[in-house]
């Protein structure tokens, strides 16, 4: 009998490194890091037989990576699947490594970049070539863009599209949705309203240093629960701290600080 993988997914951040400074963005206060080919190598042994997905995201601009082609081709060898979010800045020039390397799914965060013609076309190009070539294409805007220039843009490139549950589909693998802007976990704003949350459930996320953290919302590394260049993915999982956050959130009592302060948890 094949046992069903841990986590839906396994959230890896091969560099905490921005070409932009969005509003809606924390930022992170740690070192500026990125994973080298060899250390993501190493990452992908330690989660590979707990996920079929992995996310290059948490912090950072992944398409800045120098290694990305190489990094996507570990992932590929692995049989992980590869999901990419993207500022879009960067497609032009690394737009095809993604292609080439046969990633799952690349979603574009349209809110990020300032609306000039250059920038939509560069990506509304990839994302017709991404789609047409089997890449789940996801073009995002937050809810209040949705009578945005941006948003105008969108539609006058593809259509009007046929209505989803959270967006529009324009072509087969090829959608737009759109977002609610949400606050990022914070110690020092009011406690929310949280009782449950899906990290160490369906997700875990590894920074560039290796730190793993229960989610991807963790952009300093607060709730740091050990490091995979240190110690084993089981070993780590099994420690008292993140048993107490699994533990904390079944009896909707969440055990970490951060976690109490999280806007985006207290949707669940």
């Amino acid at each position: 009998m094949i046992m069903p993988k841990k986590f839906k997914k396994v959230y890896i951040e091969i560099g905490n490194i921005c070409n932009l400074q969005c509003r809606f963005c924390p930022g992170t206060r740690r070192e500026p890091r990125q994973m080298s080919a060899k250390e993501f190598a190493q990452i992908v042994e330690q989660i590979k037989d707990y996920t079929e997905h992995i996310y290059l995201h948490l912090m950072g601009e992944p398409l800045l990576h120098p290694e990305l082609a190489e990094i996507l081709k570990i992932a590929r060898k692995a049989e992980l699947s590869v999901n990419v979010v993207t500022n879009g800045t960067l497609l032009e020039s690394t737009g095809n490594a993604l292609i080439d390397g046969k990633i799952r799914r690349c979603a574009i965060s349209l809110h990020c970049a300032e609306c000039s013609e250059n920038y939509l076309n560069s990506v509304f190009d990839f994302a017709e070539k991404a789609s047409r070539n089997g890449i789940i294409t996801v073009l995002r805007l937050w809810v209040e863009g949705r009578d945005s220039e941006k948003y105008h843009a969108v539609i006058s490139r593809f259509g009007e599209g046929t209505k989803t549950r959270n967006g529009l589909k324009f072509a087969e693998k090829l959608y737009l949705e759109f977002g609610e802007e949400f606050d990022w976990p914070d110690e020092n704003a009011p406690e929310r309203k949280v009782g449950f949350c899906y990290g160490l459930r369906d997700q875990i996320g590894v920074l560039a240093d290796g730190t793993v953290v229960p989610c991807c919302l963790d952009c300093d590394g607060t709730i740091a629960l050990g490091n995979l260049f240190d110690r084993d993915l089981d070993f780590i999982l099994s420690s008292p701290r993140a048993q107490a956050i699994i533990d904390g959130f079944s009896r909707r009592k969440p055990s970490e600080e951060l976690c109490k302060h999280c806007g985006y948890a207290e949707r669940f």
